[in-house]
């Protein structure tokens, strides 16, 4: 059953450099929200101290605990859906964690649910954002990692093991380069953040600088000071992800494509290359109307998703559960 207008929700997105934790309303709206650094940390109690950083984070906030009907929580992939085990590949101190059980030892008696973070952004930009008024849709996270959630028929699709619509792993080059999933060619392994700069710094991007100097915020603000490498890697990445809407698209006659993630935070910079891409592969009419867009909610996306897990388990988490 949705949750009556009043009550509030414990939203949390994971990701691999990132912790965020905040309320959200059973309207969508994020009522206060936290932001910290996920630890890097791969000593034996790694995980723990991740947990205990995000319990931390959660403490700070305003709100009596009291108030909280559910938890909804969007982590990095891949994981056992639904019991909530993560093994997010840009967290190494996680694998096989038992977040959902463990999150749910914290808070006793309220509904948990763990679904994966580029999930919670299409389901976010689904209900409240920029695929709003549609009922098939794309949405992905470009950021540490690239990740997918897919809304067909006005339903969020998790797939036999809740990893559907993971794009970040479908490939877009034959034969490099090598992602840390295993594979060869992976969306992410091109367009990612992490894996976007070192390819810039290989180029002669920024030599000589400390690698916490050289994120994707410094190669986008160069980029727009035309530095050459910079412009060249933020095409190369369009161009990837132009390769793997343009293959998601005819696949799954998506009609909208939302975007979020810090990396997209790179305008036309980015959408520009993958704009002419996309329009480039795109033979068959059915596909040519699909529409990329900039997540509506920018960086709190991975919020509103979690949230809606709980507000809307109708439509965003399987039925009985």
């Amino acid at each position: 059953m949705p949750v009556k207008p009043t009550e509030r929700v414990l939203a949390i997105d994971i990701g691999g450099t990132k912790l965020a934790v905040g309320v959200v309303d059973s309207g969508g709206r994020v009522l206060e929200s936290l932001r910290g650094a996920t630890p890097q940390s791969i000593v034996p109690d790694g995980g723990e101290l991740i947990l205990r950083t995000l319990l931390g984070l959660i403490g700070e906030l305003k709100t009596d605990p009291a108030q909280f009907v559910g938890v909804g929580v969007g982590c990095g992939g891949p994981m056992r859906w639904p019991q909530g085990e993560v093994s997010p590949l840009n967290i190494e101190a996680w694998r096989g964690f038992p977040l959902r059980a463990r999150l749910a030892e914290a808070f006793p008696g309220l509904p948990v649910r763990v679904h994966n973070d580029a999930v919670c952004l299409a389901v976010a930009e689904h209900w409240r954002g920029a695929g709003q008024n549609t009922q098939d849709m794309l949405g992905m996270v470009v950021s540490t990692g690239v990740g997918g959630g897919l809304i067909l028929g006005g339903r969020l699709i998790d797939g036999r093991t809740g990893n559907a619509g993971h794009i970040g792993h479908m490939i877009v080059h034959a034969d490099e380069p090598l992602c840390a999933c295993g594979a060869i060619g992976c969306l992410e392994a091109v367009a990612s953040g992490p894996r976007l700069t070192g390819w810039a710094a290989e180029q002669g991007w920024r030599p000589g600088v400390p690698a916490q100097q050289r994120a994707g915020r410094e190669l986008v603000d160069d980029a727009r000071r035309g530095h050459p490498i910079a412009l060249t890697a933020l095409r190369r990445a369009g161009r990837a992800l132009g390769l793997a809407i343009a293959s998601s698209t005819v696949l799954c006659d998506v009609e909208v494509v939302a975007i979020g993630g810090g990396l997209s935070q790179a305008g036309p910079l980015l959408f520009d290359p993958l704009e002419a891409t996309l329009r480039e592969r795109l033979g068959l009419e059915f596909a040519r109307g699909v529409r990329v867009v900039p997540a509506a909610f920018g960086q709190e996306s991975g919020l509103v998703g979690a949230a809606a897990l709980i507000v809307h388990p109708e439509r965003y988490w399987a039925p009985g559960d």
